[in-house]
């Protein structure tokens, strides 16, 4: 059981991640996207500390005595603002948008008469490729100073690894059928920014499908809601895929046989029937990389 997905599942990582390695799928049940639709394409994150070290002085009597790390901070906040478009190379990806680098809580100084001797700023980043991913942190890392006498410091680097569609594409395809077969209305699949425990399944290459999880709105505000009328549905095309994968769809071989269930509280394993012996629930298809 895991319950930590929203700090960045930095104890259940791991765990998740073997118990995805060698299984035919993995469903994650969080929320839906806007009308039930599924999530195929999930961006990957990276979250990183820049601390600026400067040198204390009065303000008043001898302010060229220090190195304000307030003023360095705000030369690297303007130097952030140029990694993004770095990484992409100029191009926004299809799908999920371009990659993002953003600045989020600041925080400086001791009073209001001294020159800040320190300084430091929290970053988001949000990457469509593992590509961008790794142009990031190489960029990050190469970030210098301006003011002689201040030093930079940066901690962090990639949480998780996107989830690309081509991981969720033959999974979605089923899913659309279930759904046909069901009598239930058309599915569609959208790319998203946020991430999920999906993405470190995707990771290690188990084909996964997100956005499982309850029809509804709001996520993390105080009109967040469930359509109660919609659970049936989504109960019955969750049984369908585990009962379609673990019988073989959506490709056959030997290699897989077991589905991961994951959710914002928990993940689990589902195991063939008994009869079924040693019958594999199919090899994972192909994948392009993390």
């Amino acid at each position: 059981v895991t319950g930590d997905e929203e700090v960045g599942s930095l104890s259940s990582r791991a765990l998740i991640e073997e118990s995805a390695r060698g299984c035919a799928a993995a469903f994650v049940l969080e929320a839906s996207a806007d009308g039930g639709a599924l999530k195929t394409a999930r961006k990957g994150t990276s979250d990183y500390a820049v601390t600026v070290h400067g040198r204390a002085a009065h303000a008043g009597l001898e302010p060229e005595k220090g190195a304000n790390a307030a003023i360095e901070l705000a030369h690297q906040i303007l130097a952030l603002g140029e990694i993004a478009p770095s990484a992409d190379g100029g191009a926004a990806p299809d799908g999920l948008g371009p990659t993002t680098v953003t600045p989020t809580v600041l925080s400086g100084g001791t009073t209001t008469n001294t020159v800040p001797a320190l300084a430091g700023v929290a970053v988001d980043v949000r990457v469509p490729t593992l590509a961008a991913q790794e142009r990031v942190d190489e960029l990050m890392r190469a970030l210098s100073p301006r003011i002689p006498g201040t030093r930079l410091e940066v901690s962090g680097g990639p949480n998780r690894p996107p989830l690309e569609q081509a991981s969720s594409a033959r999974l979605f395809e089923l899913a659309q059928r279930i759904a046909k077969d069901l009598g239930m209305e058309p599915l569609r699949g959208v790319a998203v920014g946020g991430a999920s425990d999906g993405n470190f399944t995707a990771g290690v290459g188990c084909p996964t499908l997100d956005g499982l999880g309850a029809v509804g709105g709001g996520a993390h505000a105080v009109s967040e809601h469930v359509v109660v009328a919609e659970m049936p549905g989504r109960t019955r095309l969750l049984t369908g895929l585990i009962a379609s994968v673990l019988g073989g769809e959506p490709s056959a071989g030997e290699a897989a046989t077991e589905a991961t269930i994951s959710g914002e509280a928990g993940a689990g394993r589902i195991s063939p029937p008994a009869s079924e012996g040693s019958a594999a629930a199919g090899e994972p298809p192909e994948e392009d990389g993390r």
